[in-house]
């Protein structure tokens, strides 16, 4: 597993409830101890926004990452899954690739995976998945809030980022949502 220093300063977490799907992010980009950025942008919609994509880690790595796996969605025609297993498999694999510090939370309506470059291909029992930072905090308020309340996946996605942004020091509350 890859240093967790590099995950200070962002959240990423995904929520699939009721048919639907929404990734949220905070915005928050920290080197040590010091802000850099306030409002970064760390979700991407691919595939025709059928699919969702979010980052945590080094941002240059990210984008190789988004990059790789767009062409790689885009070779498979949507199919999340076999995108997220064969990205996993070149990233653990590939001389270059393996070298990238970040991890990858993707999703659609159907499926979410955490994708990391030691392979790790992980999908959730509860259709909830966090990382970065906050990961923690946001999973476990995303959590609560999925079984006490009604809230649709953007809502819920929401409400917990905003709950890690206020326990988590290396989560802000400029959180942006993209959702199906």
């Amino acid at each position: 597993m890859h240093d967790s220093t590099l995950l200070h300063g962002t959240t990423i977490l995904a929520v699939r409830r009721d048919g639907g799907c929404a990734i949220a992010g905070d915005g928050q980009v920290t080197l040590g101890a010091t802000v850099v950025k306030h409002g970064a942008r760390k979700i991407r919609r691919l595939h025709n926004g059928q699919v969702l994509a979010g980052f945590a880690g080094s941002t240059a790595d990210a984008m190789a990452l988004f990059a790789k796996f767009e062409a790689k969605i885009e070779e498979y025609r949507g199919n999340l899954e076999r995108a997220a297993v064969e990205l996993s498999r070149d990233w653990r694999t590939d001389r270059v690739l393996r070298r990238l510090e970040a991890f990858l939370v993707v999703a659609d309506r159907d499926a979410s995976f955490l994708l990391s470059g030691s392979g790790d291909v992980i999908a959730p029992d509860d259709g909830l998945v966090a990382v970065g930072s906050g990961g923690p905090y946001a999973l476990a308020a995303a959590r609560a809030l999925a079984r006490h309340t009604q809230l649709d996946a953007a809502s819920l996605a929401l409400e917990a980022m905003k709950i890690a942004a206020g326990i988590c020091i290396y989560t802000n509350d400029s959180i942006a949502v993209e959702s199906l």
